[in-house]
Protein backbone atom coordinates (compact mmCIF):
# COMPACT_ATOMS: atom_id res chain seq x y z
CA UNK A 1 0.00 0.00 0.00
CA UNK A 2 1.32 3.83 -1.09
CA UNK A 3 1.95 5.93 1.99
CA UNK A 4 1.16 9.59 2.03
CA UNK A 5 2.80 12.01 4.31
CA UNK A 6 1.63 12.87 7.04
CA UNK A 7 1.27 16.62 6.38
CA UNK A 8 -1.01 15.21 3.11
CA UNK A 9 -3.05 13.10 5.09
CA UNK A 10 -3.54 15.83 7.85
CA UNK A 11 -4.53 18.21 4.34
CA UNK A 12 -7.35 15.57 3.63
CA UNK A 13 -8.98 15.61 6.89
CA UNK A 14 -9.05 19.20 7.50
CA UNK A 15 -11.01 19.58 4.24
CA UNK A 16 -13.98 18.54 5.71
CA UNK A 17 -13.60 17.37 9.09
CA UNK A 18 -14.05 13.89 8.81
CA UNK A 19 -11.70 10.39 8.92
CA UNK A 20 -9.81 10.04 6.00
CA UNK A 21 -11.34 6.61 6.34
CA UNK A 22 -15.22 7.26 5.80
CA UNK A 23 -16.68 4.47 3.66
CA UNK A 24 -17.67 5.96 0.01
CA UNK A 25 -18.33 4.96 -3.00
CA UNK A 26 -16.93 8.08 -4.14
CA UNK A 27 -18.55 8.68 -7.22
CA UNK A 28 -16.02 10.36 -10.26
CA UNK A 29 -17.45 11.82 -14.32
CA UNK A 30 -14.42 12.78 -15.90
CA UNK A 31 -13.68 13.43 -19.44
CA UNK A 32 -12.49 10.80 -21.51
CA UNK A 33 -9.10 11.71 -21.71
CA UNK A 34 -8.91 12.29 -18.01
CA UNK A 35 -9.80 8.46 -17.80
CA UNK A 36 -6.49 6.98 -16.97
CA UNK A 37 -4.42 10.09 -15.17
CA UNK A 38 -8.13 10.08 -13.16
CA UNK A 39 -7.96 6.40 -12.42
CA UNK A 40 -4.37 6.38 -11.17
CA UNK A 41 -5.25 9.50 -9.10
CA UNK A 42 -8.05 7.22 -7.52
CA UNK A 43 -6.23 3.72 -7.14
CA UNK A 44 -3.81 5.94 -5.20
CA UNK A 45 -5.94 7.62 -2.92
CA UNK A 46 -8.33 4.63 -2.48
CA UNK A 47 -5.12 2.21 -1.57
CA UNK A 48 -4.04 5.52 1.14
CA UNK A 49 -7.47 5.94 2.20
CA UNK A 50 -9.53 3.18 2.14
CA UNK A 51 -12.08 5.00 0.47
CA UNK A 52 -14.39 2.62 -2.84
CA UNK A 53 -14.50 4.63 -5.68
CA UNK A 54 -16.54 4.48 -9.09
CA UNK A 55 -15.43 6.25 -12.02
CA UNK A 56 -17.93 6.96 -15.29
CA UNK A 57 -16.14 8.66 -18.92
CA UNK A 58 -16.95 10.79 -21.43
CA UNK A 59 -16.42 13.42 -23.85
CA UNK A 60 -16.76 16.72 -21.34
CA UNK A 61 -19.68 17.94 -22.78
CA UNK A 62 -21.70 14.50 -23.36
CA UNK A 63 -20.97 14.39 -19.12
CA UNK A 64 -21.96 17.81 -18.28
CA UNK A 65 -25.65 17.17 -20.00
CA UNK A 66 -25.75 14.02 -17.61
CA UNK A 67 -26.51 16.27 -14.82
CA UNK A 68 -28.32 18.98 -16.91
CA UNK A 69 -30.42 16.18 -18.93
CA UNK A 70 -30.22 13.12 -17.28
CA UNK A 71 -30.38 14.20 -13.54
CA UNK A 72 -27.20 11.87 -12.74
CA UNK A 73 -25.25 13.78 -10.48
CA UNK A 74 -21.60 12.30 -9.48
CA UNK A 75 -19.18 13.39 -6.09
CA UNK A 76 -16.77 15.09 -8.66
CA UNK A 77 -16.85 16.04 -11.89
CA UNK A 78 -13.43 16.94 -14.06
CA UNK A 79 -13.81 17.98 -17.60
CA UNK A 80 -11.22 18.52 -20.46
CA UNK A 81 -12.50 22.34 -20.77
CA UNK A 82 -13.33 25.11 -18.00
CA UNK A 83 -15.23 26.84 -20.04
CA UNK A 84 -17.84 23.88 -19.49
CA UNK A 85 -19.13 25.13 -16.45
CA UNK A 86 -19.93 28.43 -16.62
CA UNK A 87 -21.51 28.11 -19.97
CA UNK A 88 -23.46 24.85 -19.00
CA UNK A 89 -23.17 23.99 -15.65
CA UNK A 90 -23.05 27.29 -13.56
CA UNK A 91 -24.82 28.05 -11.62
CA UNK A 92 -26.98 25.50 -11.42
CA UNK A 93 -25.20 22.66 -11.15
CA UNK A 94 -22.01 23.89 -9.55
CA UNK A 95 -21.13 27.56 -8.43
CA UNK A 96 -16.92 27.63 -8.50
CA UNK A 97 -14.51 25.44 -10.46
CA UNK A 98 -10.30 24.73 -10.22
CA UNK A 99 -8.74 24.31 -13.07
CA UNK A 100 -5.87 22.07 -12.86
CA UNK A 101 -4.05 20.56 -15.51
CA UNK A 102 -3.19 21.82 -19.52
CA UNK A 103 -2.92 20.03 -22.79
CA UNK A 104 -2.29 20.62 -26.31
CA UNK A 105 -3.57 19.01 -29.67
CA UNK A 106 -1.53 16.92 -31.60
CA UNK A 107 -1.65 15.14 -35.07
CA UNK A 108 -1.11 10.89 -34.11
CA UNK A 109 -0.50 8.53 -37.04
CA UNK A 110 1.48 5.00 -36.93
CA UNK A 111 4.17 3.61 -38.60
CA UNK A 112 1.71 1.88 -41.10
CA UNK A 113 -0.05 5.28 -41.87
CA UNK A 114 0.10 6.33 -44.96
CA UNK A 115 2.85 8.96 -45.52
CA UNK A 116 3.55 8.22 -42.50
CA UNK A 117 7.44 8.82 -43.56
CA UNK A 118 6.15 12.26 -45.09
CA UNK A 119 4.44 14.19 -42.46
CA UNK A 120 5.73 17.11 -40.29
CA UNK A 121 5.09 20.07 -38.56
CA UNK A 122 5.47 22.05 -41.41
CA UNK A 123 3.68 19.88 -44.11
CA UNK A 124 0.69 18.04 -42.07
CA UNK A 125 -1.70 20.32 -43.54
CA UNK A 126 -1.21 19.44 -47.34
CA UNK A 127 -0.40 15.66 -46.15
CA UNK A 128 -4.09 14.80 -44.95
CA UNK A 129 -5.35 16.56 -48.18
CA UNK A 130 -3.54 13.68 -50.39
CA UNK A 131 -5.92 11.18 -51.89
CA UNK A 132 -6.97 8.15 -50.23
CA UNK A 133 -5.32 9.50 -46.53
CA UNK A 134 -8.17 9.02 -43.64
CA UNK A 135 -7.81 11.22 -40.53
CA UNK A 136 -10.15 10.81 -37.55
CA UNK A 137 -11.52 13.43 -35.02
CA UNK A 138 -13.94 13.56 -32.03
CA UNK A 139 -17.53 14.63 -32.04
CA UNK A 140 -17.65 18.50 -31.23
CA UNK A 141 -20.65 18.37 -29.67
CA UNK A 142 -19.80 15.82 -27.46
CA UNK A 143 -15.74 16.17 -26.85
CA UNK A 144 -14.04 19.34 -26.43
CA UNK A 145 -10.99 17.48 -28.24
CA UNK A 146 -13.71 17.86 -31.49
CA UNK A 147 -14.38 21.26 -30.89
CA UNK A 148 -10.47 22.09 -30.26
CA UNK A 149 -9.90 20.11 -33.70
CA UNK A 150 -11.75 22.42 -35.46
CA UNK A 151 -10.29 25.76 -33.84
CA UNK A 152 -7.01 24.57 -34.70
CA UNK A 153 -8.19 24.22 -38.59
CA UNK A 154 -9.24 27.89 -38.19
CA UNK A 155 -6.69 29.08 -36.67
CA UNK A 156 -3.90 27.01 -39.11
CA UNK A 157 -5.81 28.69 -41.82
CA UNK A 158 -5.43 32.44 -40.49
CA UNK A 159 -1.77 31.45 -39.54
CA UNK A 160 -1.24 30.60 -43.63
CA UNK A 161 -3.27 33.13 -44.92
CA UNK A 162 -5.83 30.61 -46.53
CA UNK A 163 -9.27 30.92 -45.72
CA UNK A 164 -10.66 27.93 -47.41
CA UNK A 165 -8.24 25.78 -45.34
CA UNK A 166 -10.57 24.93 -42.19
CA UNK A 167 -13.20 23.53 -44.63
CA UNK A 168 -10.76 21.27 -46.87
CA UNK A 169 -9.36 19.99 -43.16
CA UNK A 170 -12.82 19.22 -42.13
CA UNK A 171 -13.88 17.27 -45.23
CA UNK A 172 -10.23 15.35 -45.13
CA UNK A 173 -11.70 14.07 -41.70
CA UNK A 174 -15.53 13.44 -42.89
CA UNK A 175 -18.34 12.12 -40.54
CA UNK A 176 -17.45 8.57 -40.69
CA UNK A 177 -14.27 9.20 -39.26
CA UNK A 178 -15.56 10.87 -36.00
CA UNK A 179 -16.31 9.42 -33.01
CA UNK A 180 -18.06 10.45 -29.06
CA UNK A 181 -14.61 10.71 -27.97
CA UNK A 182 -11.11 11.44 -29.05
CA UNK A 183 -10.06 7.75 -26.91
CA UNK A 184 -12.07 5.88 -29.54
CA UNK A 185 -9.55 6.99 -31.93
CA UNK A 186 -6.53 5.28 -30.50
CA UNK A 187 -7.83 1.95 -31.59
CA UNK A 188 -8.98 2.87 -34.84
CA UNK A 189 -5.35 4.26 -35.64
CA UNK A 190 -3.98 1.21 -34.10
CA UNK A 191 -6.21 -1.21 -36.09
CA UNK A 192 -5.11 0.48 -39.81
CA UNK A 193 -8.78 1.79 -40.14
CA UNK A 194 -7.42 5.48 -39.65
CA UNK A 195 -4.06 6.88 -41.04
CA UNK A 196 -4.37 10.02 -38.73
CA UNK A 197 -6.31 10.98 -36.13
CA UNK A 198 -6.58 14.58 -33.81
CA UNK A 199 -6.22 14.11 -29.82
CA UNK A 200 -5.02 15.55 -27.04
CA UNK A 201 -0.93 15.23 -26.41
CA UNK A 202 -1.54 13.12 -22.87
CA UNK A 203 -3.32 10.32 -24.86
CA UNK A 204 -0.99 10.27 -27.70
CA UNK A 205 1.97 10.20 -24.58
CA UNK A 206 0.09 7.45 -22.79
CA UNK A 207 -0.86 5.30 -25.97
CA UNK A 208 2.43 5.55 -27.21
CA UNK A 209 1.17 6.65 -30.47
CA UNK A 210 3.82 8.76 -32.42
CA UNK A 211 2.42 12.76 -32.86
CA UNK A 212 3.22 15.77 -34.73
CA UNK A 213 2.99 18.83 -32.44
CA UNK A 214 1.91 21.69 -35.52
CA UNK A 215 2.83 25.06 -33.69
CA UNK A 216 2.13 26.51 -30.39
CA UNK A 217 0.62 29.28 -32.19
CA UNK A 218 -2.29 27.23 -33.35
CA UNK A 219 -2.47 23.82 -31.01
CA UNK A 220 -4.23 25.91 -27.81
CA UNK A 221 -1.33 24.63 -25.67
CA UNK A 222 0.48 28.01 -24.72
CA UNK A 223 -1.34 30.55 -22.85
CA UNK A 224 1.19 32.57 -24.49
CA UNK A 225 -0.88 32.55 -27.68
CA UNK A 226 -3.87 32.83 -25.78
CA UNK A 227 -5.09 36.15 -27.63
CA UNK A 228 -4.98 34.75 -30.90
CA UNK A 229 -6.31 31.48 -30.26
CA UNK A 230 -9.76 33.91 -29.43
CA UNK A 231 -9.50 34.05 -33.30
CA UNK A 232 -11.44 31.16 -33.40
CA UNK A 233 -14.83 29.71 -32.49
CA UNK A 234 -17.66 26.86 -33.05
CA UNK A 235 -20.93 26.67 -32.08
CA UNK A 236 -22.06 23.17 -30.14
CA UNK A 237 -24.81 21.86 -28.15
CA UNK A 238 -25.34 23.61 -24.97
CA UNK A 239 -26.93 21.96 -21.90
CA UNK A 240 -29.41 20.02 -24.25
CA UNK A 241 -29.62 19.34 -27.78
CA UNK A 242 -32.31 22.55 -28.29
CA UNK A 243 -29.46 25.16 -26.77
CA UNK A 244 -26.24 25.76 -28.18
CA UNK A 245 -23.02 27.35 -26.96
CA UNK A 246 -20.11 29.16 -28.51
CA UNK A 247 -16.77 27.74 -27.54
CA UNK A 248 -13.77 30.41 -28.23
CA UNK A 249 -10.67 29.23 -28.69
CA UNK A 250 -8.54 29.53 -25.24
CA UNK A 251 -5.43 27.27 -23.73
CA UNK A 252 -6.41 24.06 -22.86
CA UNK A 253 -7.44 24.22 -19.12
CA UNK A 254 -8.74 20.85 -17.56
CA UNK A 255 -10.98 21.66 -14.80
CA UNK A 256 -12.80 20.09 -11.67
CA UNK A 257 -15.71 20.94 -9.24
CA UNK A 258 -18.26 19.38 -6.36
CA UNK A 259 -21.55 19.34 -8.13
CA UNK A 260 -24.33 21.40 -5.56
CA UNK A 261 -26.15 18.17 -5.29
CA UNK A 262 -23.39 15.94 -4.08
CA UNK A 263 -24.31 13.15 -2.08
CA UNK A 264 -20.59 12.68 -0.72
CA UNK A 265 -19.58 16.39 -0.79
CA UNK A 266 -16.71 15.43 2.67
CA UNK A 267 -15.53 12.63 0.22
CA UNK A 268 -15.21 14.99 -2.93
CA UNK A 269 -13.40 17.48 -0.55
CA UNK A 270 -10.75 15.29 0.28
CA UNK A 271 -10.59 13.92 -3.09
CA UNK A 272 -9.99 17.18 -4.77
CA UNK A 273 -7.46 18.08 -1.99
CA UNK A 274 -5.54 15.08 -3.04
CA UNK A 275 -5.20 16.23 -6.84
CA UNK A 276 -3.76 19.46 -5.99
CA UNK A 277 -1.08 17.72 -3.13
CA UNK A 278 2.52 16.81 -4.62
CA UNK A 279 1.02 12.89 -4.73
CA UNK A 280 -1.83 13.99 -6.55
CA UNK A 281 0.01 15.54 -8.98
CA UNK A 282 2.32 12.87 -9.52
CA UNK A 283 -0.39 10.12 -10.06
CA UNK A 284 -1.70 12.77 -12.63
CA UNK A 285 1.49 13.14 -14.04
CA UNK A 286 2.17 9.48 -14.13
CA UNK A 287 -0.24 9.49 -16.92
CA UNK A 288 1.43 12.09 -18.56
CA UNK A 289 -1.31 14.78 -17.68
CA UNK A 290 0.53 18.25 -17.38
CA UNK A 291 -1.07 19.82 -14.24
CA UNK A 292 0.16 23.13 -13.40
CA UNK A 293 2.45 24.89 -11.22
CA UNK A 294 -0.44 27.33 -9.88
CA UNK A 295 -3.81 25.80 -10.21
CA UNK A 296 -6.51 28.17 -9.80
CA UNK A 297 -10.46 28.24 -8.36
CA UNK A 298 -12.90 30.26 -10.37
CA UNK A 299 -16.58 31.20 -8.53
CA UNK A 300 -18.12 30.96 -4.85
CA UNK A 301 -18.89 28.90 -2.39
CA UNK A 302 -14.94 27.53 -2.90
CA UNK A 303 -14.72 24.94 -0.21
CA UNK A 304 -12.04 26.12 2.55
CA UNK A 305 -10.19 22.79 2.44
CA UNK A 306 -9.90 23.58 -1.61
CA UNK A 307 -8.68 26.97 -0.65
CA UNK A 308 -5.84 25.63 1.59
CA UNK A 309 -4.93 23.16 -0.88
CA UNK A 310 -4.46 25.94 -3.40
CA UNK A 311 -2.71 27.99 -0.63
CA UNK A 312 -5.25 30.52 0.08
Amino acid sequence: MRRWSVAAVALLAACTGGSVGEDGPLVVFTAGSLARPMRAALDSFSAASGIRYELETSGSLETARKLTELGKTPDVIALADEDVFPKVLMPSHVTWYARFAENRIVLAFTDRSKFAADVDSTNWWQVLQRPGVETGRANPDLDPAGYRTLMLFQLAGRRLGQPGLAAALERAAPPRNIRPKEIELVALLESGDLDFAWFYESMARSSGIRHVRVGDDIDLGNSSHAEAYQHAAVRVIGKSAADTVTMRGAPIRYAFSIPIAALHASLAGRFVAYLLSPEGRRALEGQFLSTLPAPEAVGDGIPAGVLRALGR
